[in-house]
């Protein structure tokens, strides 16, 4: 389903088409700066005379929301004929830009700079480079004729790079591309729509490792960290990466790409995320994220999660999210399905690949299931209108956090695909699981990358393929349900419940120490950072109710200097005692101590055996390959 553009846009407009057919922009991007934060593009537009919109990429694919960073494009300049042309930007929608071309002139010609932002957050709008590295994402340099379709407008890239750096890429590289070294690299003419799908990781540090040798389609995974020694990978890493390849396929039972490479950025200074493309993933974690253990553990499922997507979001897609354009809106109700069945089986495939043990991925679903389980927000708040609202929850502030919800159905939809997966298994008796809806809905034929839409009575319709039920009604009661309580019933029908114990698990302690930060959130209720600043509290538990807020931050535990083994140990100590936990708390320039009624000690979810039932998360999380 498509959706109009938006009437301010086309009121009173004639938009100028392209001549026709195989004419082709082009656009030069100069990166040799991006150290300093700056990149400088040079387009060149074929136009016919007349009034003609000019369309800076909006909406941006996989990231679901209208935050294309235009605010970042500077000192831009249009002409034609060699005379430089005025320009106004639209009034209401501050993407596009309304000039007009004089006679005679057949190419436009823009150039402009792109700041690259310092700090991280965003997603690809975050921080995306360092002085050893860089992402270019090319919807931030870019502009075009908003009545061309991006599937159609040809577009031939050039990327300059700083002296000695190397790239990667799904792009094809045209016959004149510079080989490794730097220089400048053609790429071959594709699509907006194409380039748009495929950043470019550039550096001075950078390693290639194919993760299917000898075997098509080919599958490379690409790092660039900002040291050499991050790029030292575990031979035992490498195997695990290729397990994840065979797993995925096997998975799927076909592949929706000609070629796919994994982007993965590993620096301590750029936006930490992943994002999707058809073949390839814009991937970024800390500097150390393959050579320390703990590090790896904690974000074992970031690769296996955007791999999952070339399949579930890029080659099958939401209609409310396949606009075709990048100024229609997004509709985001079926995030459940696609970012909710990602993770889950994110989840799963680090289990079945071995980048997590058994224990982890249980572990894992114990965190998931008692975060969604201590959220009041879910009182007020369905799931589904986490999705419906997802443009603007991707950005909100982290401070009471659960009595607000945001992006809930990336977790809580690993809780509610895990039943689907149970339920699938226990009515089928074994013989059929939801690999097999997997393998029906987005697996053979092979295709090279394509966008087939989808509602959410094909999803239904393809479950009920697999194994009749009211699927309908299942999915409906979760999301749209008001309880208090999460949805819990795929670990119990797996052969588990969510349990609490004094001592956490050895995923939460690896967490913790990855992320800097301490978690008493299912005992006082609150998640404090390493400088002992409140991340968040929980309004319902005692911290809350003792009068800490988030932002505060804690100086002293029963009168000695905050540490959160100091906090830790005064849980211990307290547990089963009368006298309150006193906590003294700096809030800006005030300062007040509260005293904490609680006497429960530490406590930390897990996964706890129900003997009677079969162990269906242990057949989930085995391999299928070998």
């Amino acid at each position: 389903m498509r959706h109009p553009r938006p009437a301010a846009l086309l009121s009173g407009l004639l938009l100028a088409a392209l001549p026709a057919a195989a004419q082709t922009a082009t656009l030069e991007v100069d990166a040799t700066d991006a150290p300093r934060n700056l990149l400088r593009a040079h387009e060149t537009i074929p136009v016919r005379p007349g009034p003609l919109t000019l369309f800076y990429p909006k909406w941006i694919p996989g990231e679901h929301a209208p935050d294309g960073p235009v605010a970042d494009v500077a000192g831009l300049r249009l002409s034609a004929n060699g005379a430089p042309l005025a320009w106004r930007r639209d009034l209401t929608e501050m993407y596009a830009l309304h000039l007009e071309v004089p006679a005679g002139a057949r190419v436009l010609d823009l150039a402009f700079d792109f700041i690259l932002p310092p700090e991280s957050g965003g997603f690809s709008a975050g921080s995306s480079s360092t002085p050893e590295l860089a992402v270019i994402s090319w919807n931030q340099v870019v502009f075009y004729p908003l009545s061309e379709r991006p599937d159609a407008f040809q577009v031939a890239a050039r990327l300059r790079l700083p002296a000695g750096w190397t790239y990667a890429t799904a792009l094809e590289p045209s016959p004149d591309a510079a080989g490794p070294g730097g220089g400048a690299v053609a790429f071959a003419p594709v699509p907006l729509s194409r380039l748009i799908d495929s950043p470019v990781q550039i550096g001075l540090h950078t390693r290639l490792i194919d993760l299917k040798p000898g075997r098509r389609p080919a599958v490379t995974l690409s790092l660039a960290a900002d040291s050499a020694a991050a790029l030292e990978i575990p031979p035992e890493t490498v195997a695990a990466y290729r397990r994840l390849v065979r797993e995925a396929e096997s998975l799927f039972g076909a592949s929706h790409y000609d070629h796919y490479t994994f982007l993965y950025t590993l620096s301590d200074h750029v936006a930490h995320f992943g994002l999707e493309h058809h073949q390839s993933s814009d991937d970024r974690y800390k500097e150390r994220a393959l050579v320390d253990e703990q590090l790896r553990r904690t974000d074992a499922d970031l690769l296996p999660h955007e791999y999952v997507h070339s399949w579930n979001g890029k080659y099958r897609r939401p209609d409310g999210l396949a606009t075709g354009d990048y100024s229609s809106p997004m509709r985001g109700e079926l995030l459940w399905v696609y970012e909710g069945l990602t993770q889950y089986y994110g989840k799963v495939l680090a289990a079945r690949s071995g980048l997590r043990s058994g224990a982890d991925f249980r572990d894992e679903l114990a965190g998931i299931a008692a975060y969604a389980d201590f959220r009041p927000g879910r009182r007020w708040r369905p799931l589904q209108d986490t999705a419906d609202e997802a443009q603007l929850l991707y950005f909100t502030r982290g401070d009471y956090d659960s009595l607000r919800r945001d992006t809930d159905y990336y977790d809580e939809g690993v809780l509610i695909w895990l039943e689907a997966d149970a339920t699938i298994r226990q009515l089928s008796g074994g013989r059929r699981s939801l690999d097999d809806f997997c393998r029906g809905f987005y697996g053979p034929p092979s295709t090279p990358p394509q966008v087939r839409p989808y509602a959410a009575g094909d999803v239904f319709a393809a479950l009920n393929a697999i194994q009749p039920y009211d699927w309908a009604g299942f999915f409906r009661e979760r999301l749209q349900s008001l309880s208090p309580r999460a949805p819990l019933g795929g670990i119990e029908r797996a052969g588990w419940k969510l349990s609490f114990r004094d001592s956490p698990t050895e995923m939460i302690r690896a967490r913790e120490a990855a992320r800097d930060y301490a978690n008493f959130w299912y005992s006082l209720g609150l998640v404090v950072g390493g400088d002992g600043t409140v991340a968040d509290v929980e309004p319902d538990l005692p911290a809350a109710k003792a009068g800490i807020a988030p932002g505060m931050k804690l100086i002293a535990v029963n009168g000695r200097k905050y540490s959160a083994e100091r906090l830790k140990a005064a849980l211990k100590e307290g547990r089963g005692a009368r006298a309150p936990l006193d906590l003294l708390a700096e809030d800006q320039d005030f300062f007040a101590n509260h005293p904490v009624d609680y006497h429960g000690g530490e406590r930390y979810p897990c996964l706890e055996r129900v003997p009677a039932r079969p162990d269906l998360l242990a057949e989930i999380a085995e391999a299928r390959t070998r």
